[in-house]
């Protein structure tokens, strides 16, 4: 006879989401097992796991059915942008190649529950955006940007999978840039900065999800089986120049028709590598997402807001400070 109790497997499990939530997971006493994968050594101990160093754009469907695995929560990904065409373009078929792969393993393995990670940036930065805008709305990434537009791209290949492998459940998870005390990744990177770069009609209202919040969410979904596609954000927002200040950062701005060519010619003569037109576009128009179809499904409240999630960021030493100012 089976044993009891879900087995959940997660890729990309030593990066900053994959360990908030294996550590949320290892509280949940519903669960019998939990199975890493990632090619790094995970950085906390976690209790009742089978940790698998190596990288799963190769087949992983023995390693699951030996562990019995029921969920996998796929969160391997390359966020990198690309700083050439072809770089750009090896950097998409990665993530979609690795994906795939992933996909085609749960088919041959026991798993019945497929959830995947995206991001808000998916909707794109247009002044047309409804405020809030909801999981019904088209995927408009913007051109420039590479993530939203690899993070769609990796989204349609998860709607094939879902028509053509029907006892599969899939969860789409459209996050807000995650953040907390230890948080270290692209949106940190991208935002927190000494010089804070915006354009004078601009001051977008902006979310946030604290990481811990964002763990217990996915809990809730797998332990529930929750298929479909969901905005994930906190409550309230952050505006734009209030947050450099919450920050301490310098703020440059800018009338748009000059931020755009003045951040092109940075751009090309490889003074930053960090900013594009998209960004700015974010400033102008914010990604405000409703949340409505999450907190109906799931029943979750957060326990924290934007403004304290970003506010446990920068009361950390984890911000990242680039000193150039574009």
């Amino acid at each position: 006879m089976a044993q009891q109790g879900k087995v959940v497997a997660v890729t990309g499990a030593s990066g900053y989401v994959g360990a908030k939530l294996l550590e949320r997971l290892e509280q949940e006493p519903g669960l019998r097992k939990l199975v890493a994968f990632d090619v790094k050594a995970p950085p906390l101990p976690i209790h009742n796991v089978a940790n698998y160093r190596k990288n799963v754009s190769e087949p992983i469907n023995d390693d699951l059915n030996d562990q019995e695995a029921t969920t996998l929560v796929h969160l391997a990904f390359n966020p990198r942008r690309g700083a050439t065409r072809r770089e750009i373009i090896e950097i998409r078929d990665e993530n979609l190649n690795t994906l795939r792969s992933v996909m085609a393993s749960c088919a041959r393995a026991r798993v019945t529950h497929l959830v995947y990670l995206s991001s808000h940036l998916v909707y794109g930065a247009h002044g047309d955006n409804p405020l809030p805008i909801s999981e019904g709305e088209p995927m408009r990434p913007s051109p420039e940007d590479s993530y939203a537009n690899n993070k769609s791209f990796c989204e349609l290949a998860l709607e094939e999978f879902s028509r053509a492998q029907e006892e599969v459940k899939v969860t789409v998870l459209r996050s807000c840039p995650v953040i907390g005390p230890s948080a270290d990744n692209v949106a940190t990177r991208s935002f927190f900065r000494k010089w804070f770069k915006g354009v004078s009609d601009g001051n977008p209202a902006m979310q946030f999800v604290y990481d811990d919040d964002l763990a217990r969410v996915m809990s809730i979904i797998i332990q529930r089986e929750i298929p479909g596609t969901f905005n994930v954000a906190g409550d309230g927002v952050v505006f734009y120049r209030e947050m450099a200040d919450i920050i301490d950062s310098k703020m440059i701005n800018l009338p748009s028709f000059l931020a755009y060519p003045l951040n092109k010619l940075c751009w090309e003569l490889r003074l930053q590598r960090s900013t594009t037109a998209s960004d700015i576009d974010l400033v102008r128009w914010p990604i405000l997402m409703s949340t409505g179809k999450l907190r109906k499904a799931t029943g979750y409240r957060f326990w924290h807001t934007a403004l304290e999630s970003l506010t446990a960021f920068a009361n950390s030493a984890y911000i990242y400070r680039d000193p150039s100012p574009f």
